[in-house]
């Protein structure tokens, strides 16, 4: 349920890197956007912004938090020609046998029936109960709307295998904190193990919010080496 202004602090920390941002369809300022909420979509949706900033540039380097790693992850292996390196953080993989049926995004596919509810227990364990009665009711109410999104995405990651990891040619920089689950650690790994001409990136004392909560090292060891890569294959 993140939105572009989470990475507003890694911004700061790229002033030499041409980067852009958007809310996938379904929340904040692509909230008027409407379905489908399935991957195909969002990895369409990814596709026309890497077609329309990519015009006259040689190499795009996908950056993708949570969800937003297995568009970027689904778009390099759709159209490996269009991505030169792509970096993940946490980037879940709901469709393998082993993940956990206990994560948030399982818990809220299981109260798919009520979606706003769905929502707002999502965001509840992620930023806390105090964070959540600290929003206004208006902000509280928009997030609520948004779970019809969350449901339907998360469902449609627990059912369809978004890419075959092969199928991904470029570099991946796969990054995860310290404070994920042993099933996250697992998937990041993966990607580390198969895709990434470097090791695993572990960022000290991070949970999953680690474009907010730290930014530079973010920027430094999760950016900053894709886009290397992607120079290097120039």
């Amino acid at each position: 349920m993140d939105r572009q202004a989470a990475f507003a602090r890694v911004l700061k920390h790229l002033p030499d890197v041409e980067c852009v941002v958007y809310d996938r369809r379904g929340y904040a300022a692509s909230s008027h956007v409407g379905e489908p909420f399935d991957v195909d979509a969002h990895v369409t949706d990814l596709e026309l912004v890497v077609d329309a900033v990519g015009e006259g540039r040689r190499s795009i380097v996908l950056v993708g938090h949570s969800f937003g790693g297995v568009v970027s992850l689904a778009l390099a292996a759709r159209r490996p020609e269009k991505v030169a390196a792509v970096a993940v953080y946490e980037s879940p993989m709901s469709w393998e046998s082993w993940w956990s049926s206990t994560s948030g995004g399982a818990q809220a596919v299981r109260t798919g029936h009520d979606p706003e509810l769905a929502a707002e227990n999502f965001l509840k364990r992620f930023i806390g109960d105090e964070r959540w009665n600290g929003l206004s009711e208006a902000v509280r109410n928009r997030r609520r709307r948004e779970g019809r999104v969350l449901v339907a995405e998360l469902a449609d990651i627990r059912a369809v295998r978004p890419y075959v990891l092969e199928n991904v040619k470029c570099p991946i920089v796969s990054a995860v904190g310290t404070r994920a689950p042993d099933h996250m650690r697992r998937g990041a790994r993966l990607l580390a193990e198969v895709g990434s001409p470097i090791d695993l990136v572990v960022i000290d004392g991070a949970h999953h919010n680690a474009p907010m909560s730290h930014p530079g090292e973010f920027a430094e060891r999760v950016v900053r080496p894709a886009v290397a890569f992607a120079v290097t294959s120039d």
